[in-house]
């Protein structure tokens, strides 16, 4: 949490739906950072211990989940897809393994989940190639899973502030 708190900071946003939910929050957290005496008298900002962050971020960062492709924020279960797919509204933890990170209100991407995601879109794109003209059904599928790869991985090169180029385009 204090490491994608710093990445804000730092100007290397979240991406994905719950992006902008997260970075609501960081602006808060980080306008609480400001002493009421500095920002009174304009001075220049103080930079809070650790200590301090982490006491800010302590109760948010208790909804945080992680996922091998995405960080889960369940801030509330009834917005959280995973729930809703399984039909279990009332649970009180997501279901990680269900999450549909590219569709939940909950979910951000972060430059640490890249690779997860450029793995999924190479193997997909070499499925792609090999299927024949007769796999009509599989093919429309993992076009769909290739594009919405691509396109978590451009939103994740956006919202950072040093993108990681694409190495089949370098």
């Amino acid at each position: 949490m204090l490491e994608e708190f710093r990445n804000y900071q730092d100007g290397i946003m979240p991406a994905g739906p719950g992006a902008r939910d997260l970075s609501e929050f960081f602006a808060h957290v980080d306008g609480k950072l400001v002493s009421d005496t500095a920002q009174a008298a304009g001075a220049p900002r103080i930079q809070a211990s650790d200590r301090d962050v982490l006491n800010l971020l302590t109760k948010r960062a208790r909804t945080l989940h992680l996922g091998a492709a995405n960080y889960c924020w369940f801030t509330d279960p009834s917005r959280a897809l995973c729930l809703k797919l399984a039909g279990t509204p009332n649970a009180d933890r997501p279901l990680v393994g269900m999450c549909d990170s590219a569709r939940c209100p909950q979910a951000t991407h972060h430059p640490c989940h890249r690779p997860v995601w450029a793995e999924h879109a190479d193997q997909a794109k070499v499925f792609l190639g090999g299927l024949g003209a007769t796999r009509k059904t599989e093919k429309g599928r993992l076009q769909s899973e290739y594009e919405r790869a691509q396109r978590v991985l451009l939103e994740i090169d956006a919202a950072s502030s040093s993108p990681v180029p694409d190495e089949e385009s370098a």
